[in-house]
């Protein structure tokens, strides 16, 4: 027996690297004091307990426990019980409550027999490594020759025993991600190496945005999960931190500026930003004026050419007063009188940039109308021919004929009727 008793205190002193059971370390090795109290001859003595457990559940354990008292001075009992115990808590409960009952071996001095016993208790998590067990038990003795009153006489000591035991397991529990919150307590039990985690193995999100901090790009900052975790103020989907204009959404192509006109120039860096849609700009985001006669590109009909606003921009245009061109009866030839105000009419033309000519020809009312109107139509091909001959461009002349419908004058005399057959300028405008 004292050898038993050197044994139990060794294993005492080796304990200090084991860790508390769980689901993770399913063996464990518990060890304490205790007191044991003989209900036959209602003594008190010391009791040392050493137990091995083996986790079965959550729910059961397995317990190979050996208890040696002294409940009377020189009386030894050794007990070996096999305890199934009872869990009624949840592995991370701060009071765990249990029962456990098992048959034994009992060695009461030189008898030895079958015993059980049957108990309650409470395990107290001191850290991840140590639980302390507290529980007390009823336990059966065996029948065996004791003296009573100085006479031997067959009794059964039957016990009360209480204990308090530090419980230790044996192995290293598992903690998947390395984190070192093992995997019965790690929500985030594939947190990526060297990550920081808080007490439930979960990255630790310092903002509360639902962005871890090794994903968050603004890790003090509430943010966007779309953002990696940056807050977005105004709300154009640009993070911040890569928001040039951060209080007025705008578009990524201007890192986050907005361009209200659509000129491609941002309105921070626009000195007009109200230019017409469509208008080319230049780098300051202003409407081009190519002829910088004050009326822009977009809106001038002229841009290569000054011109006042009125005109939309285009260089005013002339009118050119040019005497009706006569012709005798029945005659589309032209007269020298009107041959010689062509030629001024031609030199004009030809030294301006644009013109627009349009001539009518017109007849009296002597002959058939349908007759008359070809005649009219010779007339005025009349003058536009002598006119290109003159070198006029084509592009910029026109002829109408209307024979004998536009009389200038009445077709009541002779002089009227004159002054009827004519060629007359409808439209005579210059552009210098």
């Amino acid at each position: 027996m004292k050898k038993f008793t050197l044994f139990f205190f060794a294993l005492v002193l080796m304990m200090g690297s084991a860790m508390a059971q769980n689901s993770d370390n399913k063996w464990a090795i518990g060890v304490g004091p205790g007191i044991d109290y003989n209900l036959e001859s209602e003594n008190t003595g010391f009791l040392a307990d050493f137990y091995i457990s083996r986790y079965l559940s959550p729910r059961f354990d397995l317990m190979l426990d050996n208890r040696l008292s002294f409940d009377e001075p020189g009386i030894d009992v050794f007990n070996t019980l096999l305890n199934l115990r009872l869990k009624l808590y949840n592995e991370d409960n701060a009071v765990q409550p249990y029962l456990f009952a098992g048959p034994g071996m009992m060695w009461d001095n030189l008898e030895s027999g079958i015993n059980f016993d049957a108990g309650a208790g409470l395990k107290f998590p001191v850290s991840d490594n140590t639980s302390l067990f507290v529980a007390a038990s009823y336990v059966k003795g065996i029948e065996g020759m004791r003296s009573v009153d100085g006479v031997g006489a067959t009794v059964t000591d039957d016990h009360i025993m209480v204990t308090s035991v530090l419980e230790f397991a044996l192995g290293k529990a598992k903690d998947s991600d390395g984190d070192g919150v093992p995997d019965r307590k790690d929500e985030c039990p594939n947190t990526p190496p060297g990550v920081q985690v808080d007490e439930k193995g979960c990255p630790i999100d310092s903002d509360g945005d639902g962005v871890p901090d090794y994903k968050d790009e603004c890790p003090d900052e509430p943010g966007k999960p779309e953002l990696a975790g940056c807050p977005d103020r105004d709300g154009d989907g640009i993070a911040d931190k890569d928001d040039e204009c951060p209080d007025t959404p705008g578009l990524a192509k201007f890192n986050g500026c907005p361009d209200t006109d659509g000129d491609g120039v941002p309105d921070h860096k626009d000195k007009c930003p109200d230019t017409p849609k469509g208008c080319p700009v230049d780098a300051d985001g202003c409407p081009l004026d190519s002829d910088g006669d004050g009326v822009i590109d977009c809106e001038d009909k002229c841009p290569s050419e000054k011109g006042p606003a009125s005109n939309d921009g285009c260089p005013d245009w002339a009118d050119i007063t040019i005497p009706t061109i006569y012709f005798d009866f029945d005659s589309d030839k032209l007269k020298p009188a009107g041959m010689a105000e062509l030629d001024k009419l031609a030199d004009q033309l030809n030294a301006a940039k644009e013109y627009d000519i349009v001539i009518g020809g017109h007849t009296c009312s002597i002959g058939a109308e349908g007759y008359n109107m070809k005649l009219s139509e010779k007339r005025a091909q009349a003058v536009v021919k002598y006119l290109l001959k003159k070198g006029v461009n084509n592009a910029y002349v026109g002829s109408n004929n209307y024979g004998e419908t536009k009389p200038a004058v009445p077709n009541t005399t002779i002089s009227n009727k004159q002054k009827n057959r004519r060629a007359e300028f409808e439209v005579a405008k210059i552009r210098k």
